[in-house]
């Protein structure tokens, strides 16, 4: 075992033609190929697995069970392995131990076995098609960076990508790194994108590696291609669906006091992992995922496993990106003196409240809004207010968090506000555009 890998890389190997999770022979799985995979997992647990007391536990629980007959009753690999999980993990509580079915090992077209450099050709296509985790890419109202990453593909192969998102987000005014639906990967991509956030070397983390009783240890580069964000604040959105790699990077900059972090606590994987295949006779196969260490932080001296890590805001994942944005435009439009920026990030603030709240939003009064207001008209409908200009498109209005202002329709470069008089009347409304245009008319009936 010379690198570290994380879950996400037994997804990676899922994914490839001939590994599977499914029933792959409709022969029936014997007791004597129970017993062979009882055996290999056994000697897995015993010889790698990161707590040797805790292994030991398992063997005898699993052996156990397949003594009193509890493991008879399964006859597809399949079900056997996701007992045998359960069972293990009933005692060790590590979301990285698994073990799951997979087909005969991939052959080319000749028959033959493939190769590493053959296995290795199809990560890569594989990583290529996922554009080595990168799933989105783009430049939020505020001048607010957003990367949607879904794994830490290995800096070998990703690298390239990599910085070329860094360099694009340079100029961002903040940094918004989406790991809700990051399921893990490799090291040397935390590593690498980490480097653009600190001015000099920093220990980002170490993983002690049971077999080789040793430790080895992550620390930021002092160099980058392209511009470092040193100062430029980082978000980072989690779910319970974010995990193992993508823990280990929130886990870091939140302890490093280098990042906020939007969402909810995350799923509690903090074992790096290996990958055995197993043989068990007749055509069945299977793959067991072996946690063979763990992470020790430089700065809390522990890790995340079990616990997962909490967010300083925590908010719905779903809402997370909007929470998120929003307390970083709270922030730019009280460091800005620029009238003109002011009202582009009051306006990107309006916005994102609404989404978040305007749905929910009642609206009070509405009957006292009808009415003609120069070439517009205010209408109620079924409880519903409309908006009319001339003989235009008829368009519903919601209340926004401002009172007496509304979102027209799905337009979001207009809105409307309405002006009362000292006695609380409505008597004129304003049309509100995002070029900081404005144009208004008054009542003249309703």
């Amino acid at each position: 075992m010379q690198r570290l890998f994380y879950a996400l890389i037994l997804t990676i190997l899922l994914s490839l033609p001939g590994v599977s999770t499914g029933q792959q022979s409709e022969s029936i799985l014997l007791p004597e190929h129970r017993a062979e995979l009882i055996r290999d997992v056994s000697e897995v647990l015993t010889e790698v697995y990161v707590f040797p007391d805790v292994a030991e536990e398992m063997v005898k629980l699993i052996n156990r069970n397949s003594d009193s007959g509890k493991y008879d009753q399964f006859a597809t690999v399949a079900e056997f392995a996701a007992q045998l999980t359960e069972d293990l993990q009933s005692i060790s509580h590590d979301l990285h131990l698994h073990v799951g079915a997979s087909k005969a090992p991939p052959r080319n077209d000749t028959g033959e076995q493939l190769s590493e450099e053959q296995m290795a050709a199809r990560r890569l296509a594989r990583a290529k098609a996922g554009n080595f985790g990168f799933k989105r890419l783009e430049l939020l109202p505020g001048n607010i960076g957003y990367i949607d990453l879904r794994e830490f593909i290995s800096a070998e192969i990703g690298g390239p990508t990599a910085v070329a998102a860094m360099n694009f987000l340079a100029n961002s005014s903040a940094v918004i790194f989406d790991l809700r639906r990051n399921g893990g990967g490799d090291p040397s991509m935390i590593q690498l994108i980490s480097s653009y956030l600190f001015k000099e070397p920093e220990h980002l983390n170490s993983f002690y590696v049971r077999r080789s009783d040793s430790i080895e240890q992550y620390w930021t580069q002092a160099s980058v291609q392209g511009p470092k964000m040193v100062d430029t604040p980082v978000y980072i959105l989690t779910s319970p669906n974010t995990f193992s790699a993508a823990e280990e990077f929130t886990y870091n900059l939140k302890n490093m006091e280098r990042a906020t972090v939007v969402g909810e606590t995350t799923g509690g994987g903090a074992h790096p992992v290996d990958f055995v295949s197993s043989d068990l006779g007749g055509g069945h196969y299977a793959r067991i995922s072996i946690p063979f260490g763990r992470a020790i932080n430089p700065i809390t001296g522990t890790n995340w496993e079990g616990t997962g890590v909490t967010p300083h805001i925590e908010t719905p994942a779903d809402q997370a990106l909007e929470v998120a944005q929003l307390d970083i435009l709270k922030k730019l439009w009280e460091s800005s003196g620029n009238e003109n920026q002011k009202f582009e990030i009051e306006w990107a603030m309006d916005e994102l409240e609404f989404n978040l709240n305007g749905h929910e939003a009642q609206i009070t009064g509405a009957a006292f809004y009808t009415g003609t207001y120069g070439p517009r008209k205010i209408s109620l409908e079924g409880g519903k207010l409309y908006y009319q200009r001339g003989k235009g498109q008829r368009l519903e209005l919601r209340p926004m968090k401002t009172a007496d202002r509304f979102h027209v329709g799905d337009l979001d470069f207009f809105r409307i506000q309405f002006v009362r008089d000292d006695s609380g009347k409505v008597v004129e409304l304003t049309g509100l555009y995002n070029s900081g245009r404005v144009d208004g008319n008054r009542r003249s009936e309703g």
